[in-house]
């Protein structure tokens, strides 16, 4: 080992040694989850294209890398929640028939998982949170989750405000009243009743300019008891836990610098023109300090706690002096009063209330691993191996607007049930972080991907700019097609448009539909390469690929791609495995063209052989890497190479092809008959081919 750091530091060894010095660990056993939708719709392309292909796709390689039984993939439609209720309610109003909540949530459940299985995302478990043996599951993890919380202290009764339509004579759940969200620098006004569509987190009184969607009318405030998770005590831990993940994870910096910017103490901004009226109230403030800076339009108030911002909050209001308050830890809200959701255990005469459909989703893949387990026969406990185990590790692929959720509100409830909290029966704000959170207890790792725009524009389903249905797009391209697209995307550095010229009037568009540049890395390069393999050795060689010794250049180049692809698959750099892919596979095609035409010119059986076998080396190489991506086309590649699936394993993934075959010199392949693609365009684009023709 001391030799190959020493090695690894002269400047003489290759690009190529480097990354084999460097080959990333990955665990012995993985867990992904993929963000859940509400069931309350079917998937835009915005489920697809941002999280569900490169999870499928990361899913997929850990399969090949570790081991198909050592890797789960769960996620599930999430049932619950005020988005549901409220969709159901107004369609109902508007005369649909839907039959029950339940059996509304069961239909998009599964059209939802037939888009998912149409574009080969290959989940062990896709359940519901309320539905079938998924949903009994659910219910029990829900109550373990708030017993062990609030067995071990982490858990109050709040009395906060919740807003209630005296016209209609309810409370109203979170998505029936919107405002303007109360956090300074934020532009959202689709402001709900305790989050935004951001992803920001405050109190209901703090929302600007309230207004229920029953009346219309500005709905009035009342006091409601609800259990909360006192999350604001984790700010230290979450501290430290940012280190780490810094100091010592891949895990991708601007999740860390957003949860950061929740980390900081209790702020409230003023704006300067009402700095004269200070000094009149400065007493009646709680303790704090001010930060005034010339080039800003406010000044800023910090204060050393919630209850103490809270006070200034009171006192401004009185005054009439506008303000808005800064990200911070609030107490996170783990219940609520609407009927449709997982009861919550009635304790300390607190009765009839229904978790918060955040804090209960965050949980929910737990329930689905153990579903999968138990469905496999495994005992109930068998997720912990999975979960919060040294030898595992869970993926989580989210959005972006969801960091708050599972980047702090999940580490921390996630410590809280997992932690050995021997010494702190009742939380101590300052948790000293022990060398268990990277050894023994390692939390989940999150992969969070940008925006995904469409044709430059935020899309949502409750926006103006209305994104297609995932299964629409199937009308124009192939699964394929827009699994390798929507991967080159980059969403891990920016928020990137899908621009899809099907979507475009006749007269706009120009030139090649940009979705299909990467897909014709596979339906015409790839392609033609592995299809002129075949027919070479149909025609010259029995249908065998003749044995020989692969040329060193082309074992340096494979080897050189499959490294650097692995690295970054294990950095989660997907639109990067696109980059490897085009640039190896271009290459091979070249080497395969220029030199077979000098074959065939000068009547070379010689050379005509060395090339098929570096060839169908190159063909075997790029097939497996690209199998996590372009599955079906992959297993097709296999089957006419006539291999068992021991071709998928990356433990052989060095090896010759002729290491894989039972018989090295007689090995038939199967007989490729004319003008079969391996990998296919879409029967639409053939049409608009021949019609241009």
């Amino acid at each position: 080992m001391k030799d190959d750091k020493i090695r690894e530091n002269t400047n003489y060894v290759s690009k190529l040694e480097k990354l084999k010095l460097n080959r990333p660990k990955f665990p012995k056993r993985a867990v992904i989850t993929a963000g859940m939708p509400y069931g309350n719709k079917e998937l835009h392309f915005g489920h697809i294209g941002g999280v569900f292909v490169h999870a499928d796709t990361f899913t997929r390689f850990l399969r090949d890398r570790i081991g198909e039984e050592n890797v789960i993939f769960v996620s599930g439609t999430d049932c619950y929640g005020s988005p549901i209720l409220e969709s159901y309610r107004k369609l109902k109003e508007n005369g649909e028939t839907l039959g029950s909540i339940e059996e509304y949530v069961e239909k998009n459940h599964l059209l939802q998982k037939k888009t998912l299985d149409d574009y080969g995302i290959s989940l062990n478990l896709y359940g519901a949170s309320a539905l079938g043996h998924a949903g009994e599951v659910h219910k029990q993890v829900s109550e373990e989750v708030f017993d062990t919380l609030y067995e071990q202290g982490f858990l109050t009764k709040l009395s906060t405000p919740q807003f209630y339509d005296p016209d209609f004579k309810v409370f109203l759940n979170g998505r029936q009243v919107v405002g303007s969200c109360p956090i300074e620098g934020c532009s959202s006004d689709k402001a709900y009743a305790d989050e935004c569509s951001l992803g920001h987190q405050y109190m209901p009184s703090e929302l600007i300019n309230p207004k229920s969607t029953l009346s219309g009318k500005t709905p009035e405030v009342r006091d409601v008891i609800n259990w909360y998770f006192k999350l604001e005590d984790w700010n230290k831990y979450l501290q430290k836990r940012m280190d780490y993940l810094r100091k010592s994870t891949n895990t991708r910096k601007y999740i860390i610098n957003t949860i950061e910017e929740f980390l900081k103490p209790p702020y409230i901004y003023v704006k300067k023109k009402f700095l004269e009226e200070l000094p009149e109230i400065e007493t009646q403030l709680p303790k704090h300090s001010l930060i005034s800076e010339e080039n800003k339009a406010s000044v800023t108030f910090v204060f050393d706690n919630l209850d103490d911002r809270d006070k200034a909050r009171e006192v401004f209001s009185k005054n009439n002096i506008f303000f808005r308050t800064g990200k911070t830890l609030v107490p996170f809200r783990l219940s609520g009063n609407i009927e449709w959701g997982v009861k919550v255990p009635d304790v300390d005469d607190v009765k009839n209330l229904t978790f918060w459909v955040w804090p209960e989703s965050l949980w929910a893949p737990i329930s689905f691993t153990r579903t999968y387990l138990e469905g496999e026969g495994k005992d109930t406990s068998e997720w912990k191996n999975w979960w919060n185990d040294k030898d595992a590790l869970v993926y989580q692929f989210i959005g972006e607007d969801n960091i708050y959720f599972y980047g702090i509100a999940e580490m921390a409830m996630f410590e809280a049930l997992f932690y050995d909290n021997k010494n702190t029966k009742k939380l101590e704000t300052d948790i000293e972080i022990k060398d268990e959170i990277n050894e023994d207890m390692p939390l989940p790792h999150l992969i969070a991907n940008r925006h995904i725009l469409f044709m430059d524009k935020k899309a949502s389903s409750s926006s103006e700019i209305k994104p297609p249905m995932a299964k629409d797009l199937l009308e124009f391209y192939t699964p394929e097609q827009l699994r390798i697209h929507f991967l080159s995307l980059g969403l891990s550095t920016k928020s990137v448009s899908f621009q899809p010229q099907v979507y475009l009037p006749k007269e706009e568009r120009v030139g090649v539909d940009i979705v299909l540049k990467e897909g014709n890395l596979l339906t015409n390069v790839l392609n033609r390469l592995i299809r002129s393999c075949f027919y070479t050795a149909q025609s010259y060689f029995d249908c065998k690929i003749p044995y020989g010794t692969i040329s060193q250049s082309i074992l340096d180049e494979s080897e050189e791609a499959i490294l650097t692809f692995e690295k970054h698959m294990f950095n989660h750099e997907f639109h990067s495995l696109t980059y490897v892919l085009d640039t190896y596979i271009r290459n091979m095609n070249k080497y395969w063209v220029n030199n077979m035409r000098d074959a065939e010119t000068n009547g070379n059986n010689e050379l005509r052989k060395q090339v098929l076998v570096d060839s169908f080396h190159a063909a075997k190489t790029a097939v497996i890497l690209l199998h996590s991506i372009a599955p079906f086309g992959c297993e097709m590649v296999r089957e006419y190479l006539n291999l068992d699936s021991k071709m998928w394993d990356w433990n052989n993934i060095f090896l010759s092809i002729y290491e894989l075959m039972d018989d090295k010199e007689n090995h038939k392949l199967k007989f490729l008959e004319p003008k079969i693609d391996f990998f296919k365009k879409h029967a639409s684009q053939l049409e608009n081919l021949n019609s241009e023709q």
